[in-house]
């Protein structure tokens, strides 16, 4: 109860700063072009407290859900005096600025957020923005049924070419259930592969997963990450944090560079990641495998009979990367608004993705779209990580109140933008857009987005609350990468 009534306030307290910062923008241009405001409120409902200057009402009120303002002459059904400060007594392009503002305002601060943010502490692992060079392939994904190596380069996937780790990442993520066409350079071979991303759950959202490892780095190391209980692993003493070293004496070398050191046999020589080891460990045929771990300071030989589990031979131990490159540093002002600008592109076009595979057939509306339930989830786990991950969320969150604004739906601003243009155009050969028109456009758009809100609110409660799923753990699988 304590969580749920946490993630409500952090909710409330972003939604509201962005509503605010919305409805602020239509203020500040509104004044600029002697439009009366007569009500500035955050907070909706019942007026708490406030003071008023000059013709406008600053208040609180009593649903904090983010904030309006009020100007005079803006509603279609107030009786207009043609008062020059009315709204609809100004210049269709003075009307059309002040509908633009408020979006405009949010998706400013969406780009300012992250560049403030990357200005006081940017860290991001090296290997996103790298080529995509396979380090390795989980057992029994959809990378080693589609036939990836160790070493083998992605030149295109899914119609993008030489892409970088950040890019194939995405790609797969919001490609669950897809087939991608890749292209692959093997040594001098060009081979071209059919990749059957396969569907992953994860808080309740389908990701794609693919089993496709990248290099995290020449000091990258391996290391235990869970220990399953009852199972040889743990009864022989292995421990979370313990560096896998060897196994049966032969070396892991987790920090080599695919580039150079192509895929090898781990039955022989040096094994490479954690895919080699899985290998080592189902090819025992049930007979003790000695891993050589460093604890501290100490290296400590480990013997340990696999033992079958779930149809697979195994230890009970999940793998996972340490000392992955990082860069650490403070971008300058440029530099960290090229990032806000690039991270904000990226965002948009993930989501145009999400939404063309909607239209398509190819994903599930309600796989898709998030809801003020689910909104409030995320915004709360954000809060539990930090005030960073909350900043971040807001940016995001920023964008998409901004983006969604633009719509051209009747009662949001860009169906205010629509009417002014249908107007104009009109107005050329001399057609008035009447107030009957106006009026019925308003209740169509009214009407679709109370159905909007009531698909996304059932479908976040469906999800969440209703169609529960668990996802099993797997042991001794690589857990870094897609």
């Amino acid at each position: 109860m304590g969580t749920l009534l946490f993630q409500a306030a952090v909710f409330v307290l972003v939604l509201g700063a962005m509503i605010v910062i919305h409805e602020f923008g239509h203020f500040i241009v509104a004044k600029f072009f002697g439009i009366r405001v007569d009500v500035f409120s955050v907070g909706f409902g019942k007026r708490l407290t406030g003071f008023k200057r000059g013709d406008t009402d600053y208040r609180l009120s009593l649903i904090p859900l983010g904030g309006y303002v009020k100007m005079a002459g803006e509603n279609l059904d107030e009786a207009a005096t043609g008062a020059p400060y009315e709204f609809q007594s100004k210049p269709k392009w003075q009307r059309l600025c002040v509908a633009v503002a408020g979006p405009v305002m949010n998706i400013l601060t969406a780009l300012l957020i992250p560049a403030v943010l990357v200005m006081a502490h940017y860290e991001m692992p090296t290997y996103l923005s790298q080529p995509a060079v396979v380090n390795a392939v989980a057992l029994g994904s959809p990378a080693e049924t589609a036939g990836i190596h160790r070493g083998d380069v992605i030149e295109r996937i899914d119609g993008v070419s030489n892409p970088t780790w950040r890019q194939v990442e995405d790609i797969i993520a919001f490609n669950p259930g897809q087939e991608l066409p890749v292209t692959m350079r093997r040594g001098n071979e060009t081979v071209n592969l059919k990749l059957n991303v396969a569907t992953t759950e994860i808080e309740r959202e389908k990701i794609g997963e693919a089993g496709l490892l990248p290099f995290l780095g020449a000091n990258s190391k391996i290391v235990v990450i869970g220990i399953q209980p009852g199972m040889p692993a743990e009864q022989a003493g292995l421990k979370v944090g313990d560096q896998i070293i060897a196994v049966n004496g032969k070396p892991v070398e987790a920090g080599a560079d695919p580039a150079t050191t192509p895929s090898g046999d781990p039955n022989n020589g040096p094994l490479y990641g954690e895919a080699d080891i899985i290998h080592i460990i189902r090819a025992s045929n049930g007979q003790p495998l000695t891993l050589t771990v460093k604890r501290g300071n100490e290296t400590l030989n480990i013997t340990a009979t696999p033992k079958v589990d779930d149809g697979n031979v195994r230890l009970g131990f999940n793998q996972g990367r340490k000392d992955a490159d990082v860069l650490v540093t403070r971008l300058g002002p440029v530099a960290a608004f090229k990032y806000s600008w690039t991270e904000n592109l990226r965002f948009i076009s993930l989501t145009k993705t999400a939404l063309g595979q909607v239209f398509a057939g190819k994903r599930s509306a309600g796989d898709t779209v998030t809801g003020p339930v689910g909104i409030a989830q995320i915004v709360g786990q954000a809060a539990e990580q930090g005030a960073t991950q909350v900043f971040q969320l807001m940016g995001l969150l920023s964008l998409n109140l901004g983006v969604f604004n633009l719509l051209p739906i009747p009662v949001l601003d860009g169906g205010l933008i629509f009417m002014l243009l249908l107007e104009a155009v009109l107005g050329l050969f001399g057609l008035p857009l009447t107030m009957r028109v106006k009026e019925r456009m308003m209740q169509v758009g009214l009407v679709m987005l109370m159905l909007l809100m009531g698909f996304v609110i059932f479908n976040d409660i469906s999800k969440r609350f209703i169609n529960r799923s668990s996802t099993p753990q797997t042991v001794e699988q690589p857990k870094q990468g897609k």
